[in-house]
Parts: C-alpha cells; structure tokens; sequence
C-alpha cells in the first residue's frame, strides 16, 4: 500500500507585538532615501541659478576687460579668507535673515510684503527711542529687562504698521503690494523728521540725524571681543527655525498656508480668511521690526537716517531664492552678505565696481524666476506644481 502522505508542516508563527518603546527610533532608509532625494530636487535651480549668475556676471567682468578670477578671487578674500571677513559677512547676513524671513511669511499666506524697508525703520527707532528714554522715565534697568523690552518694542512697531495693509486688504480688497509700499515712504519720511527733529541727539557735537546712543543695559553682547559680530545673529536663527515650526507644525501655520493656497477654499472650511490675513502681515512686519531692533541693540546703538541699505527691498530677493522655506533663507541670506561684504574688496583689487553685486544679485533673481530656462540648460526633469507667491486683488 502506498504510504500516506506526511501532514503539512505547521504554519509559521505569528511574530509578538513590539513595544513601542522598543521600536526604532530612526526613520527607515527609504525614508532617509525620499527625504535627500526632495532637499535635492528643491536645491537645484536655486543652486543652479547662483552658478550660471556667476558665469553670466564673469562673462560681464570679461567683456569690460578685466579678470573675472581675480575679480571673484577678491570677492571671496573680503567675505570668508579671514575670521574678520567671515564675522562681517556674517554681520550683514543678520538684518537679511529676519527681513528675508519677514517676505518669506508673508508669501505663505499668499500675499506680498514689500514693506519690510519700513517696518524695519520704526523698529528701529522705536528699539533706540526705548534704549536710551527708558532709564530717564522708568529708572535704571537691568539688562534682563531693558533688552528683551527695546527688542520687544521694534517687534510690535513692526507688527502694528504691517497689520495695516492686512486689514485694509481684508476690510477693502486693496492690494497690499500697493499699500505696503506707500506705507514704506511715509514710514520712511516719519522717521526722517523725528530724527531730525523731537528724537534727535542733542549733543553740540552731533551733526546728523540720528538719535542718541541707547544703555548699556539695552545692547546685545558681542560673541567675539575684536568683532562685531553679537548675539543677533544666534536670535536670527532661533527665528529661521521657529517662523518653521509656526508655519508647518501648528494650526495657525497651517491656516496661513491654507489661505495662501486658496483662499475660497479656506473660506469655506470655515477659516477667519480676513483674520488671517491681518496675522500673516502683522507677523511678517514684527520680523521686520525686530531686525531694525537687532541693529540698534546689537550693533550700531543708536538709529540714524538711512542706516538700514535697504535690506527690506533685498529682502525679496533673499525670500524667492530660498524658494520661501524658512530654514532656506538663512542660506540665501548668508549668500548675499557674502556678496555685499566682499564688494569692496573686489573693487580695490580688481577695479570692478560693487554695483556687480546688483549685477548678480538681479540675475540670480532672473534665474530662479525663469525656472524653465535653468531646468533646460541643465536637462532636469521638469517640476511639480509652480509655487504661488501672491494672489489677486481680492
């Protein structure tokens, strides 16, 4: 008889639950993988557009008939050859990164801040009017008060003139590119007559329009003894990464972000889409106040007409090539200040003027915004959705 068949082994056992807390900690790899694969993906045309800028500019510098090597050779001993170099690159770099954040904002909410020149002048001033007056009304202050009040004062004088146009855009529709820029001259012109008039130093040797120096108890320490480099530049960074959490890891970021995708949209899941606005703005202004209060505290110690070189206006520039990521402007805001601290350099070495700087910063600009061009010079494959930056009228 034939044998009969042998029963089937049994089914393998199920595997015992894990523990959470015995689980791993670290993403897997393919994750790690997808992660690197999109910073990539996102890096390209900005890195690519700081490349080709550079070619075009060198090719500029040729054409004019001088060394484009020993032209950008200069530039790079005056910005990052020494330990000065690099402190004053990363002195400049300060004021770029919370203005930069400022428009960086303000562009997730969909609307476009061009009054951060502003926003940034009456911190300033209220930064130094609260620096050297408080001590004359309220009595000597210790540092641990006087300093977090003269950086609070520029952040809510920033905050109340960028929540300005956030209302008149949710109350009235106006657009807020014209009102923020309207709202820069009279900020400007504000600022220009208090300075020149109630709030101007007194002193017999002063003459120019500037406000006296503020306390001692008002001003940021210096991280270097022989630099000027101070402690701005570690809250600027403790801005990058917080403007990150608030925009990606609470409601009222997502908010912000719904409203700037589609506003309709936002509308109808039921959102303050006008509250919202108002925030996005005001949020964006108080950046912009509190670099103007950085500089006063930390650096010049004292405001004075024209000191801030327009770091609102380059502040745009700063905010696109970042690709308006938060954690993206502190590099882009490190390139620029690189190129402004250098210019000089460049200029005494190579006889090349520092307006090559504008140059380049004007065609890195037409290179990140001309996306489809650099993705065609260098084969890449296309991109996803285009970001949107502002809306419409309403």
């Amino acid at each position: 008889m034939p044998a009969e068949p042998s029963p089937p082994p049994p089914p393998p056992a199920a595997p015992a639950p894990v523990s959470p807390l015995l689980r791993p900690v670290f993403p897997s790899s393919e994750r790690v993988v997808g992660a690197l694969q999109t910073a990539l993906a996102a890096l390209a045309v900005p890195v690519l557009a700081v490349v080709t800028a550079l070619l075009v500019g060198g090719a500029i510098i040729a054409l004019a008939g001088r060394d484009p090597l020993l032209a950008y050779a200069a530039l790079w001993e005056g910005c990052c050859a020494s330990p000065r170099a690099l402190s004053e690159t990363l002195v400049w770099a300060t004021p770029y990164i919370f203005t930069g954040l400022a428009v960086a904002l303000a562009f997730h909410g969909g609307l476009f801040n061009i009054g951060a020149e502003g926003q940034l002048a009456l911190g300033a001033l209220v930064a130094a009017w609260l620096g050297y007056a408080l001590p004359g009304l309220a009595g000597p202050l210790p540092a641990a008060v006087h300093l977090p009040l003269v950086l609070l004062g520029g952040t809510l004088a920033g905050a109340a003139w960028g929540a300005i146009p956030g209302w008149l855009k949710a109350r009235t529709g106006a657009h807020e590119v014209i009102n923020t820029i309207m709202l820069n001259y009279v900020a400007l012109l504000a600022v220009s007559y208090l300075l020149n008039g109630p709030l101007r130093d007194p002193s017999p040797l002063n003459v120019i329009a500037r406000t006296p120096e503020i306390a001692l108890s008002a001003r940021l320490p210096r991280l270097a003894p022989d630099l000027r480099l101070h402690a701005g530049l570690l809250l600027a960074l403790l801005a990058a990464a917080a403007v990150w959490w608030g925009l990606y890891r609470t409601p009222l970021g997502f908010a912000i972000r719904a409203v700037g995708a589609n506003p309709a949209a936002a509308r109808t899941a039921g959102m303050p889409v006008g509250g919202l606005v108002v925030a996005a703005l005001a949020l964006s202004g108080a950046l912009a106040g509190l670099a103007g209060a950085v500089e006063v505290a930390g650096l010049n110690y004292r405001h004075e007409l024209g000191f801030s070189l327009g770091y609102g206006f380059d502040a745009i520039a700063i905010a696109l090539l970042a690709r308006v990521h938060p954690l993206g402007v502190v590099p882009a805001a490190l390139l620029l200040g690189a190129l402004r601290n250098g210019a000089a350099r460049m200029q005494f070495l190579a006889s090349v003027p520092v307006d090559l700087v504008v140059v380049l910063e004007g065609l890195i600009l037409l290179f990140v915004a001309a996306e489809v061009l650099v993705r065609r010079l260098y084969r890449l494959p296309p991109a996803g959705a285009p970001l949107v930056f502002t809306r419409g009228w309403r």
